[in-house]
């Protein structure tokens, strides 16, 4: 699993706008930008429609205020999918829909794991990151030891708390 320090991985995103397929690397999301990452197990799920996704889009002007350019939410599912949970959601600006069909980023950041038993296949564990310039400067995953869907430290509050208490010690320093 990659860790604070390490870059993040460099693959290229599917992506479905206006109708037409766009490629974008993580190097255009990522490079010379402070931004967060959260991933979950799937689009339409209850804990990522009810609690996660929904968290980030209320918290999301308080995240930036903390310098934050842009934040994504990332899922093991392809761009239609994720195209329509964000219209489900009324998802506008707050967060941008990060495709990961293949689960190329997810696997490369040691964070796939097998949900067959549910019928899902290959999915993200749940967890949450600051990315700068690439590199990983903080990261909340969740214990992998606890049984079934743990949501208890990549949610949006303890990011903002991360995040402020960041801009604190800066600020005193």
């Amino acid at each position: 699993m990659r860790s604070v320090g390490d870059l993040v991985p460099e693959v290229t995103f599917k992506l479905r706008t206006d109708g037409e397929w766009r490629e974008k690397t993580s190097r255009d999301f990522f490079k010379g930008r402070r931004v967060i990452v959260f991933a979950l197990p799937g689009a339409f799920t209850p804990t990522c429609s009810s609690t996660h996704l929904p968290g980030y889009m209320t918290l999301s002007r308080s995240l930036k205020t903390m310098g934050v350019d842009e934040i994504f939410c990332l899922s093991v599912n392809d761009a239609f999918v994720m195209n329509a949970w964000a219209k489900d959601q009324g998802v506008d600006d707050e967060v941008t829909m990060l495709p990961d069909g293949s689960a190329h980023f997810t696997r490369q950041m040691g964070m796939l794991v097998d949900k067959d038993a549910l019928g899902f296949g290959e999915r993200s564990w749940r967890y949450a990151m600051v990315v700068d310039d690439g590199v990983i400067e903080k990261i909340f995953a969740e214990d992998r030891a606890v049984a079934g869907d743990p949501f208890a430290v990549s949610d949006a509050v303890t990011m903002l708390s991360y995040l402020s208490e960041a801009a604190a010690k800066k600020a005193s320093a």
